[in-house]
């Protein structure tokens, strides 16, 4: 039998009373050896053996609405509930200061980790975006969140009423281009998963993202401002900014990336690698916290207070009515299309934790989408580097400690398919590759 936890975590039933009467008895006798282990070990040393390595650390966050587990194990108290009652989360200013600060370290005033875009731990780790290219080791210890991401577009181009198909913006770029004037669509980190997003939307357009138009980065804070004054033609980013721009009416969303790829993978919460080996016990005591606020995210009851929580001034400094509707899967996209009720909004948890799951299968498809961008080389060996960084292991013990059912334990997800009907095999990555028409590798 199980039930339900307040968190939402489905979880083994207690045992019956006798049973509990009997461990009592064998608690009592148990006591007397737990004294004894207590004054033949020096002072402080059987507690660390007890719990956590360390009381907490920092991670960082940028105002999205994905970072919201993070927040939520701070303000629900999750993290002290596990012995982390120190914990740090820190806002940082763009995906660029994560980076920074990611290097640094606690130690050295910087983060041990934090709300990081799910390829950054590949490309920290080789070091293909660190300064003097100095790998850094991470690992991907869980994934935040699916879906919730969306591709918005300017008032420019508003008759064109562009969805998911970007072609109708194929002519109008080359008029505007031809008027000398400079096109511009905005992402928030190279090779982050924004940038994969919109690449990946306007090549399917026949629209070539190096060529055709200058991908530029912004931070997800300064979007709507930068489109407010002309500065892009087209942008994408995660909540509450596709919403605050349509709100504000300067431009509306011309899809979800839901459905670019349902149920696709977007941030995680990575962690440096040497934090993680030397801290063993705190990184699943971060890992548990993490879930169970997840898991208290993904109820839809809870969805109005999470809103609450993440617009405060400590955290995003967002009004409520920017982020909650899409939490629901109310999606305004302005330019007199709504939807209501939709499976688009963010998935935090899933039955047994899948979505909180970090899929080897879905870093495959960032790894490859990644070579054809030219971020990574063709030759690189994708399952090495994978297998290197993902720890779906440490989820899994994870998982078990707080008796989740159904979790998990198999490494793909199978093959996924894009809305313009491209599938992935995760067993042939290289297949994908081919088949593609607009690339920068052969």
């Amino acid at each position: 039998m199980t039930h339900t936890s307040k968190t939402g975590i489905k979880v083994a039933a207690s045992a019956p009373a006798a049973a509990s009467r009997r461990h009592l008895l064998q608690l009592s006798g148990a006591a007397a050896l737990l004294a004894a282990a207590k004054a033949a070990l020096p002072s402080g040393a059987f507690a660390q053996g007890a719990g956590p390595e360390v009381k907490g650390t920092r991670l960082g966050y940028i105002a999205l609405t994905d970072a919201s587990p993070l927040i939520i194990a701070k303000e629900k108290g999750f993290y002290a509930k596990h012995g982390l009652p120190d914990m740090d989360i820190a806002k940082q200013a763009s995906w660029g200061a994560t980076r920074d600060n990611m290097a640094l370290g606690f130690k050295a005033n910087g983060i041990d980790g934090g709300h990081i875009l799910r390829p950054k731990t590949h490309l920290y780790t080789t070091g293909k975006v660190m300064q003097n290219s100095q790998p850094l080791p991470m690992y991907t210890l869980l994934n935040l969140n699916e879906d919730g991401q969306a591709i918005s577009v300017s008032n420019e181009y508003k008759d064109l009423n562009v969805q998911k198909d970007a072609s109708p913006l194929k002519q109008a770029f080359e008029r505007k281009k031809a008027a000398g004037k400079e096109l511009t669509a905005a992402m928030t980190f190279p090779g982050g998963t924004h940038d994969l997003w919109i690449r990946y939307w306007l090549a399917a357009g026949g629209i070539d993202p190096d060529t055709d138009i200058k991908v530029i980065v912004v931070p997800p804070p300064q979007m709507v401002a930068n489109m407010k004054v002309g500065n892009m033609d087209c942008f994408c980013v995660g909540e509450p900014w596709n919403e605050q721009l349509v709100n504000q009416n300067i431009g509306y969303t011309a899809l979800t990336t839901g459905e670019l790829w349902s149920r696709h993978p977007e941030k995680i919460l990575g962690m440096r690698a040497d934090f993680v080996d030397a801290n063993p016990k705190a990184t699943q005591a971060i890992l548990m916290a993490v879930m169970e606020a997840q898991a208290w995210a993904d109820k839809r009851e809870n969805r109005q207070e999470l809103a609450e929580i993440v617009g405060r001034r400590q955290w995003f400094n967002v009004p409520v009515g920017d982020i909650n509707k899409r939490l629901l899967g109310d999606i305004n996209y302005g330019n007199g299309r709504e939807a209501k009720g939709t499976d688009l909004q963010m998935k935090f948890w899933g039955e047994g934790g899948s979505s909180s799951y970090p899929w080897k299968s879905l870093d495959t498809w960032f790894v490859t989408e990644n070579i054809r961008w030219g971020k990574f080389e063709p030759t690189i060996d994708i399952k090495a580097l994978v297998d290197k960084t993902n720890r779906a292991d440490l989820w899994r013990e994870a998982a078990k400690t707080l008796g989740v059912t159904n979790a998990p334990t198999a490494d793909s997800r199978g093959v996924e398919t894009f809305f313009d009907g491209v599938k992935f095999d995760p067993a042939a990555p290289l297949d994908y590759l081919k088949a593609l028409k607009i690339k920068r590798v052969a």
